[in-house]
């Protein structure tokens, strides 16, 4: 596996390597990510992947500073993974000057996550539309836990024009649940054990929209008091239709349940499609 930080350099190596498959991550890689990895062969004739920690999409109170850095071992896992480039740029590689032109979402970006994390997704689209442009992939990998991401993204590469086919990759979980998340390892033991209700309860959700339950309030409200009880602090729980995430206009659209919700000083994200 070849390893470039400077944009030259990637863009040297990447000349006729027919169609380039892209999947960025910020690195502490698990199976999730490796399950990208695998897909991305699939679709092409080379993988890249990235390994890049954005300053850029962490609000001024979060866990950039201590966001695990873990390049090694990423390497390994990448290397093993049958990845054939990885870009890892440093900041001044990718920032050799302020960011002054940002890549602005509608108003997606102040729903959900948005509303709890204001700028988020400017900063993930700037990144991305970036890295996009460093690469220059025929398509790329996001994973389908961030689902309003991968939303952001789909939808910008539209608009824009760009000629990336953007692929959604499933949800890897742990054999009880649980999503996969480079952030789960800030969760103590207690916490661990105590995780998986997230998933349980989207699930149980689906269940009762499946069976013909309509009041979609009543089942977001009963799975936020759940939580509370049991010592989560909820930002939401949301009924969504997949299309915009916008209220469902109706039962018979798909949608897609989403949460996001804090055990601990750990912020879970999860969803399941409806």
């Amino acid at each position: 596996m070849q390893i470039h930080a400077a944009i030259a350099d990637l863009r040297a190596a990447l000349k006729n390597r027919g169609r380039i498959v892209f999947v960025p991550t910020m690195g502490n890689l698990h199976a999730g990510h490796i399950s990208l990895m695998t897909q991305a062969r699939a679709h092409g004739d080379t993988v890249v992947a990235s390994i890049f920690v954005n300053r850029l999409q962490f609000g001024p109170n979060e866990d950039f500073d201590k966001y695990p850095r873990t390049f090694q071992a990423d390497c390994e896992k990448l290397d093993a993974a049958g990845v054939d480039v990885l870009f890892a740029p440093t900041e001044t590689d990718l920032y050799p000057e302020a960011q002054a032109y940002f890549v602005e979402p509608p108003a997606i970006q102040n729903i959900l996550d948005g509303e709890f994390r204001p700028g988020h997704f400017r900063g993930v689209a700037t990144v991305v539309s970036k890295l996009f442009n460093c690469v220059q992939p025929a398509a790329a990998l996001f994973g389908k836990k961030d689902y309003q991401q991968l939303m952001v993204i789909r939808n910008m590469a539209r608009q824009m024009a760009l000629p990336i086919d953007i692929i959604g990759g499933d949800t890897v979980r742990a054999d009880d649940g649980l999503a996969l998340s480079s952030r789960n390892g800030y969760l103590s033991d207690t916490e661990r054990a105590e995780a998986p209700r997230l998933y349980r309860l989207l699930t149980h959700i689906r269940s009762a929209l499946l069976a013909g339950h309509t009041d979609d309030a009543a089942l977001e409200n009963a799975a936020c008091a759940e939580l509370t009880a049991h010592g989560w602090q909820t930002d939401y729980i949301a009924i969504r239709q997949q299309s915009d995430l916008n209220p469902p206009a109706s039962a018979l659209v798909p949608r897609v349940i989403l949460a996001a919700s804090r055990l601990g000083k750990t912020r879970l994200i999860d969803n399941i499609e409806v």
